[in-house]
Order: C-alpha cells, then sequence, then structure tokens
C-alpha cells in the first residue's frame, strides 16, 4: 500500500524538559540511588574521548570549530547509517538528522507531525519526558496497555475502530518504546509490530519508535525496528547517551526525507553541535565498537541478575516483574495494595532513591509499582538498596492504604 505523505506541521517554542539531575538534589554522595536511568560512570571511555577531542583540535581545529564543522557530522551520519542496518533499516545519509540528545528529536517530530489540539496515543506507562513534550505541545493523549510483548497493539486497532465508527479525530501518532520499554523492560514481539506498521498505513498515522536502548541487549539476538516494516509511516529514533556517555548530547533521528527537512526546518540551533560530533565520530574510528559495547553489557547484565536475585531473597512472592532482556530497569509491582509515593519518600528518608509508578502515567494511575534502575549503581549498592526497601516495606505492608493523594 503507498502510503499518503500529507502532514500539517506547526511552529511551536520548544518545550522546558526535564532535568534528570534533581533526581539526586536531595541526597549526598551516601545515597542509593536506584531511581533515575543514569548510566555506569565507569563505562565512560573517558580516555578515548580526550583522544578524540585532540585529534578534533590539532587535525582540524580551524575547521571543526567553526560554525559548519569539519567531516565529523558526515562521518557519524555514515556511522549511524551503517549501525541502523542492524535493526533492518536501510536509508541514505540525508535520512538522518542528529539531535541535541534524543529529547529533541522527539519534540521536533512532535511539532512536525502535529497541530495544537491533535491526538497523541502513546504506552501506559511511558516515560515521563516525552508525555510533558506532548503536554506542552497541547495535544491529546491516549493510553493503552503495556504486557509481557509490549504495546498491547489489538487494544489500539480496537480504538481506531471505534473512532472511526463515531467519526472522532484519529491519531496523527503513536509513541511506542519497543526494545528494553521504559519503565517495564519489556519488548514489543515481532508479530505486534508488523500488526502497528500495518495499521499505520491502514489508518493513515505515524509512528514514533524511540529506541534508546536498543543496543544494550543480553541475548545479542537482534530484532528488525518497526521501521523496517513501515518505512514511510515511521520516524526512528535513538541516542548515543546509552553507548558512549549522556554528556555528549547527541541523538538522532531516521524518516522519509519529506519529514527529515521539515524536522530540520523546526530545528531552532541550526546544526548540531560540530565539535562534539566531531569528537564522537573520532572515537568511533579508533574503538573497537563492539568490544566496548559488550564490556557495558556485561556489566549491566550482571547488575540486572544481582538485582533480580535480592528481589527474589527481600520480598519473595509479594512482588513480580518481567525479566529484563536488556536496557536499564525492573519494573516492580507489588501483589498486595501499596502506595509507592509514599513508599518511595520513605525509602528516601533511609538514604535510598527509587521511582514510584506515579511518574510513568498521566491518566489511569497506578500507584502498585516502583521503577528500579540496576545500570548505575555497583552490586553491594543495589543489594544493600533493595534490602533497605524491602525492610521499609515489610514494616508497613500491614498499614497501606491505595491512596490517590499522599500529604
Amino acid at each position: 500500500m503507498e502510503a499518503s505523505k500529507s502532514f500539517q506541521y506547526s511552529k511551536r517554542v520548544p518545550p522546558t524538559l526535564p532535568t534528570v539531575g534533581s533526581a539526586f538534589s536531595k541526597g549526598t554522595e551516601h545515597m542509593l540511588s536506584l531511581a533515575y536511568g543514569f548510566p555506569a560512570p565507569e563505562t565512560f571511555p573517558t580516555d578515548l574521548l580526550r583522544d578524540a577531542m585532540e585529534k578534533a583540535i590539532i587535525k582540524d581545529g580551524e575547521r571543526s570549530l567553526q560554525y559548519t564543522g569539519a567531516t565529523g557530522k558526515t562521518r557519524l551520519a555514515e556511522w549511524i547509517v551503517n549501525r541502523s542496518r542492524l535493526r533492518k533499516i536501510n536509508v541514505q545519509d540525508q535520512q538522518v538528522l542528529v539531535t541535541n540528545g534524543s529529547m529533541q528529536a522527539i519534540d521536533l517530530a512532535v511539532r512536525t507531525l502535529t497541530n495544537e489540539g491533535d491526538h497523541i496515543w502513546l504506552e501506559a506507562p511511558t516515560f515521563f519526558g516525552a508525555v510533558r513534550i506532548f503536554q506542552t505541545a497541547r495535544v491529546h493523549m491516549k493510553t493503552f496497555p503495556v504486557d509481557e510483548e509490549g504495546l498491547n497493539v489489538d487494544r489500539v486497532e480496537q480504538a481506531l475502530q471505534l473512532v472511526i465508527s463515531a467519526g472522532e479525530p484519529l491519531p496523527k501518532m503513536i509513541y511506542v518504546m519497543p526494545n528494553y520499554h521504559n519503565p517495564t523492560g519489556v519488548s514489543l514481539s515481532i508479530s505486534r509490530r508488523k500488526h502497528l506498521a500495518e495499521l499505520a498505513y491502514r489508518y493513515n498515522f505515524f509512528i514514533l519508535e524511540d529506541d534508546a536502548y536498543v543496543d544494550l541487549n543480553f541475548s545479542n539476538i537482534q530484532q528488525p525496528a518497526i521501521y523496517h516494516f513501515a518505512p514511510e509511516r515511521t520516524i526512528y529514533l535513538s541516542t548515543f547517551s546509552k553507548i558512549v556517555a549522556p554528556g555528549v548530547r547527541l541523538g538522532w533521528a531516521i524518516a522519509d526525507q519529506e519529514v527529515i527537512d521539515q524536522m530540520t526546518s523546526l530545528k531552532p540551533d541550526g546544526t548540531t553541535n560540530v565539535f562534539v560530533q566531531e569528537v564522537v565520530a573520532n572515537f568511533f574510528e579508533q574503538v573497537h565498537f563492539q568490544q566496548h559495547l559488550d564490556k557495558i553489557v556485561m556489566l549491566y547484565r550482571q547488575r540486572c541478575q544481582v538485582m533480580m536475585k535480592a528481589i527474589d531473597q527481600c520480598f519473595g512472592t509479594e512482588v513480580s516483574y518481567y525479566i529484563p532482556k536488556g536496557g536499564f530497569f525492573i519494573w516492580l509491582t507489588f501483589l498486595n495494595p501499596i502506595n509507592t509515593t509514599y513508599l518511595q519518600t520513605l525509602c528516601l528518608e533511609k538514604g535510598v532513591a527509587i521511582l514510584s509508578s506515579e511518574s510513568f502515567y498521566f491518566e489511569n494511575q497506578e500507584y502498585n509499582h516502583v521503577r528500579l534502575c540496576y545500570t548505575y549503581s555497583n552490586t553491594e549498592q543495589i543489594k544493600r538498596a533493595i534490602n533497605t526497601m524491602a525492610m521499609i516495606y515489610h514494616q508497613h505492608k500491614h498499614k497501606w492504604l491505595l491512596l490517590k493523594d499522599v500529604e
């Protein structure tokens, strides 16, 4: 089926994005943090980045420090194109837009494809940073549940049929995280990827595919991106934050050329930091990337296993979770009535930072989950944090009330 390429876009002021550094504002150096999704600092390739920066200055400093930059932006786009083939994404360099992190890519996609009052559908729970952008764009949001196979696409299809029969607006976009979903850690099954792609063509909406964690793969089994099944209807996003370092603030978008051109025209800062692109391009030319990535994945797999073992020992059958196959997070579900917002407060008082499920819903709130990040803290810190959280839970579990508002 030939996809319609007609879409509207509006020029709006970019939103103020959340600052994850505030997660530690109440803590000290002794805080045990399982809250925000920070990579392990020991994975940062500081020596190689220093060498890459020196090369950028010494070899081509005059050009790399100019507005237009040197060859780094071209080489980085080529790296992205080559890496994307692992996801069965086959595109040209011109279809890649490097952005100031993937958050800017989300913002540009929303401003390109929607106007105020349009509809965006998304998963529940979902990434709160994306919700913040959607709220600032003043679009209407509708959520659909996630299970062990990811977004429930059958429910999406039923809703599409209902809005058609009722004469109501269809969504302009569906936002989905297909691999190692934030916060649940699950991945969208191949059958659901294909189904969602079919619906995008049939009902003429775009898929915003946020694939930030795709390289952090514990099984080394590569899944085709949703983009592979619907290239004219998908904007694919990813980031260097998880595989290099978040401080470089580089992400990217891949889409149909017309969409990329419109996103580029709305980018308020012009070309993304050309010097940093030069440095990162130099880094990839001097590193054996798969070896670098394998070390990161091995560390995160080990920490994930330690966290799961600690959860099983401390909570037993009182909780459940999906076993992650990659990514950053475990989504812990308490089977007894509990308000995890209150649990989060009690844990913080004892020096442990967790993130309650309240942060990941904007409608139909659920309070009996917490997102736990296993990447930032070391194994001993993880065990101590889980033990402290369990101690607090067991001390209070007979007094829990499932309340929507916590004083």
